[in-house]
């Protein structure tokens, strides 16, 4: 596998996979709503969850193309 088609998703599990996240995320914001009727709860749920969002679906995954791509501009002056 390159490192242009590596991504951090092939080694996570099904429920680690991007569509999981952004299920449980909404999951989470929906159901807080509806047992609960209270948007002063239910704002700073969606706000952790986009926090959340934001950290493991963009910032990780970019850590982790940057981690590969150091590896490799490495690995040839080892070699």
């Amino acid at each position: 596998m390159t490192e242009s088609n590596a991504s951090i998703w092939q080694t996570k599990p099904w429920w680690c996979q991007p569509w999981s996240i952004v299920l449980t995320g909404a999951g989470v914001v929906v159901a807080s709503w509806f047992v609960l009727h209270r948007w002063w709860i239910s704002l700073p749920v969606a706000v952790g969850v986009g926090l959340w969002w934001f950290v493991f679906l963009l910032l990780v995954p970019a850590a982790y193309q940057q981690s590969l791509q150091q590896e490799s501009a490495a690995s040839p002056e080892q070699g």
